[in-house]
């Protein structure tokens, strides 16, 4: 297989979410991979922790602090990397927010929230993001999970975000075919020392019966996100999109997961 096909060198890659977890592991795989690399988070401190750990690859790195659920703030960040990279290759859009929670214990601001970080936030990303877009020849990705087609107890704010995202993503790859941009969504699995996980299975007893439930009997790891991150921007995947792509081990085959224990954990 030629190796050039993952040499992103010269490519501006746009990672919304991008200083912790999954979507800096994606980040990373870019950078190392000779990409330009921007991010996007709110947190400064985590952006300027997570550049340092990019600025080793050598290629040129960027961070913006703003709020996913700010269209405004997310538009000027997008405008500033475009000034600084010229037209984006790559968009990554993978802020999220969770917890655990039953729909009678969880209040309209609750449920809210998650629906502005996941949806609204990816929405605000990708409209915004569309002019800075390579047209044609950028690859749009969105960070989804396996609860948008799995209902899950206890995370029906989740179930409903993110099968919001995943329409987007088949109705963006319709609307922005024509522009010649691909969208597509990743579905992880459960990935070894993700903040999603430390929720989810917070003990070795749900960690382990979370494991039993993967056919491939082991969780993920973020470099096996990012590898198919990279695929799907690669030539490889030019004929791709409007895919919803578990990348999970195969636990969505094995029906809904419940997370009743942990609740009960997290509520004590």
């Amino acid at each position: 297989m030629d190796a050039n096909l993952f040499d992103f060198t010269g490519k501006t890659v746009f990672v919304a979410g991008g200083s912790s977890g999954i979507n800096l592991g994606i980040a990373d795989a870019f950078a190392a991979h000779g990409a330009r690399v921007a991010i996007l988070a709110r947190d400064p401190a985590k952006i300027d922790a997570a550049l340092d750990r990019l600025r080793r690859h050598g290629g040129e790195v960027a961070g913006y602090s703003a709020d996913v659920r700010d269209p405004a703030a997310v538009a000027r960040a997008l405008e500033q990397a475009h000034a600084v990279f010229g037209p984006i290759d790559v968009l990554v859009s993978g802020a999220a927010g969770n917890f655990l929670a039953p729909v009678l214990g969880m209040s309209p601001n609750g449920f809210k929230a998650v629906v502005d970080i996941d949806l609204l936030g990816s929405f605000n990303v990708l409209r915004n993001a569309h002019p800075y877009l390579r047209k044609p020849g950028a690859s749009v990705i969105s960070i989804s999970a396996s609860q948008a087609f799995t209902p899950t107890r206890y995370q029906a704010h989740v179930c409903a975000a993110k099968a919001g995202v995943d329409m987007l993503t088949r109705v963006l790859a319709q609307e922005w075919g024509p522009d010649g941009i691909r969208v597509n969504s990743i579905v992880p699995g459960p990935i070894e020392g993700t903040e999603g996980m430390k929720r989810l299975a917070p003990t070795e007893a749900a960690r382990q019966d979370m494991i039993r439930r993967v056919p491939l009997g082991r969780y993920g790891e973020v470099r096996e996100i990012a590898g198919i991150a990279l695929m799907l921007s690669s030539p490889l995947a030019a004929y791709v999109t409007g895919v919803v792509l578990p990348v999970d081990g195969g636990v969505s085959l094995t029906g809904p997961r419940d997370f009743a224990a942990a609740y009960e954990a997290a509520s004590r």
